[in-house]
């Protein structure tokens, strides 16, 4: 009988991921309960940078469902070497214009739309008159370093008139970083306020996509629905290629 491909890539996935999946998982449950929330609201993305495509079909063997990928070149990779496993795909990182139309091509969701140009590459064609419609997230830059990825916060109202225009992205809400020199609740608060101005131009854009492995409780706290969790589940990323 042929093996399931679905299943992970050896007899079983590693102990020290299947345990550190579960920590982290018990540590959402408790943030959750701790903010009168329930877990069953949350998205657990995990974030799998520089792993292999084996280490995701452990995660999917052990129930994870979505994944966060950076870069597109490796993403596009794993993503066609998984295509039997039923996993949501996010990209998280910040996208290149030119690459918007091939990132679509396998991500479900985008949760880096931070520029005009981006949001306009996912807009129909002369020659793609109708585009696959995708979930995207309006990045906000939480900081004042105008280098950083991400919309300022006064510009976010014009990002999101911008989404909705193009017909061909659904807007599921915003996303951000908290900055290294900001207690990370405090930041998240802010998204908050950020999120409630998005939903009064977008009803059904009230998600927040929030928290990373050190800080997935403050964001929780302040209404965080997506979690981008990476190296607390997945180890220590390998050194890039």
């Amino acid at each position: 009988m042929a093996s399931d491909p679905r299943l992970p890539s050896d007899s079983s996935p590693d102990d020290g991921l299947e345990a550190r999946l579960a920590s982290v998982r018990s540590g959402i449950s408790d943030a959750a309960r701790a903010a009168g929330r329930s877990a069953d609201e949350l998205t657990l993305v995990v974030v799998t940078k520089f792993h292999p495509a084996s280490l995701v079909r452990d995660l999917a063997a052990l129930g994870v469902t979505d994944v966060g990928e950076n870069r597109h070149q490796e993403a596009q990779s794993k993503a066609a070497e998984l295509a039997d496993v039923p996993l949501t795909w996010h990209f998280v990182g910040q996208l290149q214009s030119k690459k918007a139309r091939q990132v679509r091509r396998y991500a479900h969701v985008v949760q880096s739309l931070d520029r005009d140009s981006v949001v306009d590459a996912f807009a129909p064609t002369e020659a793609e008159p109708e585009p696959p419609v995708i979930d995207g997230f309006v990045q906000v830059n939480l900081t004042d370093d105008p280098d950083r990825g991400g919309v300022r916060p006064d510009d976010v109202e014009a990002m999101v008139s911008r989404v909705l225009a193009t017909g061909t992205i659904r807007l599921r809400g915003v996303m951000a970083v908290a900055p290294l020199d900001e207690e990370p609740r405090a930041a998240f608060a802010r998204l908050r306020r950020v999120s409630e101005r998005v939903v009064s131009l977008a009803p059904d854009a009230t998600d927040i996509s929030a928290g990373m492995s050190g800080d997935y409780a403050d964001a929780i706290t302040e209404g965080a629905t997506h979690l981008r969790i990476g190296t607390a589940i997945t180890g220590n990323r390998p050194v890039a290629p």
